[in-house]
């Protein structure tokens, strides 16, 4: 099964760490995001990688030809769908790469503990046209708990919001999906509309997933990675 992994976008909320440097390349560590993600997926057996690139997408090709970057069973495929591209344009003009009946797709800036094989094989159960994988959803904010006379009795950091979950995205899809991506973007429009008619099914993950999108993103990783607290490696 092969992994398309969307690392096209401008990353324009991080301001000027993204100014010269595309999101995927930022490191956690001394590697980019961009190659935990793969390497997660690889020792999982999920060597063959179809890249959709965009914003400074040169720099990720220079980087995987750096023999220390990628591992000798990496299939890599690279390939420009524009600077300005939606996600499903950049789907769409990497279609006739994907050759089998179903194709595992992530964002190039996401990282997850997500057992790979069981969201595979869920998704092969559900008989679905997509299956997405959703987290818990967290307040960025700490919370306080008070009494009846407004006095406060603990701090809660950043808890989890009770009954709501979110698109964590390491989706699992069936081919039919590519001809679906014409009607508009992939979140805002395809989704939804599959939704409705119940070809999307959500694999609950509760373990660890994060998103590098802001500055604070990238501080939470190295503080991780400091305290030698990695957990979606599983190398």
């Amino acid at each position: 099964m092969q992994v398309v992994i969307l690392c096209g976008g401008k990353g324009t909320r991080m301001g000027s760490l993204t100014t010269e440097t595309p999101k995927p390349l930022l490191k956690i560590g001394d590697k980019a995001v961009l190659w935990h993600l793969m390497k997660r997926f690889s020792t999982y057996g999920y060597h063959d990688f179809i890249l959709c690139l965009g914003y400074l997408g040169d720099q990720i090709k220079d980087y995987f030809s750096q023999k220390e970057n990628r591992e000798e069973s990496w299939n890599i495929h690279f390939c420009d769908t524009g600077l300005e591209s939606t996600k499903s344009q950049r789907i769409m003009k990497v279609q006739h790469l994907i050759k089998g009946e179903h194709f595992l797709l992530s964002y190039g800036d996401d990282l997850s503990a997500v057992d790979v094989p069981a969201l595979v094989n869920f998704h092969l159960r559900s008989n679905k046209m997509i299956t997405l994988t959703s987290v818990p959803l967290h307040s960025q904010f700490g919370v306080l708990e008070l009494n009846e006379h407004q006095h406060v009795k603990k701090f809660r950091e950043k808890p989890r919001l009770a009954e709501y979950w979110i698109n964590g995205g390491f989706y699992v899809c069936n081919q039919q999906v590519l001809q679906h991506l014409p009607t508009g973007e992939f979140e805002d429009k395809v989704l939804p509309e599959l939704a409705e008619k119940e070809e999307v099914i959500a694999f609950k993950f509760e373990g660890f997933w994060k998103s590098m999108n802001t500055n604070k993103d990238v501080l939470e990783f190295k503080q991780l990675v400091e305290s030698g607290k990695t957990p979606w490696k599983n190398w």
